[in-house]
This record gives structure tokens, C-alpha cells and sequence, in this order.
């Protein structure tokens, strides 16, 4: 992740703080949270930013980039290190990351991003790669 972007992050996060868990600019009006990860190569704390929704208790994010060609530097860091934490509105909890392989459930919980924020389906669009859906357990 590259400096500037760490940065941006920081701010979205202390927005999200202030504000519990609202903020404006390209998340106005969508569901946030911020998901801390242990970076895989580093072992430093790593925080993201994410747009999610829910499925039944679970909190449902995609690994998308924005339609990049390569995964998020995040999602890599869950595969090496599941036990992540999640802030939601006011709240912060450990959780469990985890990546769904079920094709059927995958496309369904994407489905539910697109419903929420549908600029998730023009990402599908601008990639090759599936992209992951991770859902995060208490």
C-alpha cells in the first residue's frame, strides 16, 4: 500500500471515528466499516476502509479494488491471517475473515453488495479476476 494511500485511509478512519461511523465523499450514504488486518509480509496493523452489508450476524465485504486486475493487498493479508477487527458505527470487535468458495453463495452476497452501493457491478466489469467475497464473523 502505498503511502498516500495509507494516508487517505487514516483520514476516512478518523472521519469515521468522529462521526460514528459516517462519512461523506465516495462512502456518503453506504454502510462502512473499517477492517484492520495483520499485513502478511510486515506484521504491522493494517487498516481498510470497506463498504459492506449484511447477511443475517455476518458482515459481507468484497475483495474488489475497484475492478483492478490484482486482489487488494488486504485480502492477502486475511488469507495469511484470518483473525481480523472490524469497527462498526461506534463498535469494534474481533472477527473471523472468511473467504467464500460456494460459487452459488458468492454471487448471491455480491448480488446484495450490487443492491447497496451498484457501482460494485461495474467493478465485475472492469476486471478478469472473480473477485472474493469475505464475510466477517464475530
Amino acid at each position: 500500500m502505498t503511502e498516500e494511500r495509507r494516508n487517505r485511509n487514516e483520514q476516512i478512519a478518523a472521519e469515521f471515528r468522529a462521526n460514528k461511523g459516517v462519512v461523506g465523499g465516495p462512502f456518503e450514504g453506504r454502510n462502512l466499516l473499517l477492517l484492520t488486518t495483520v499485513g502478511a509480509r510486515s506484521g504491522e496493523a493494517r487498516l481498510t476502509p470497506l463498504v459492506y452489508t449484511r447477511d443475517g450476524d455476518r458482515l459481507v465485504v468484497a475483495a474488489s479494488a475497484a475492478g483492478a486486475p490484482k486482489h487488494p493487498a488486504w485480502y492477502h493479508n486475511l488469507l495469511a491471517d484470518p483473525k481480523v477487527t472490524v469497527e462498526v458505527g461506534e463498535e469494534r470487535f474481533e472477527a473471523t475473515a472468511t473467504v467464500i468458495a460456494d460459487r452459488a453463495e458468492r454471487d448471491r452476497l455480491y448480488a446484495g453488495l450490487v443492491a447497496h452501493a451498484p457501482g460494485f457491478a461495474d467493478y465485475e466489469l472492469k476486471t478478469d479476476r472473480l473477485i472474493p467475497i469475505v464475510v466477517l464473523d464475530r
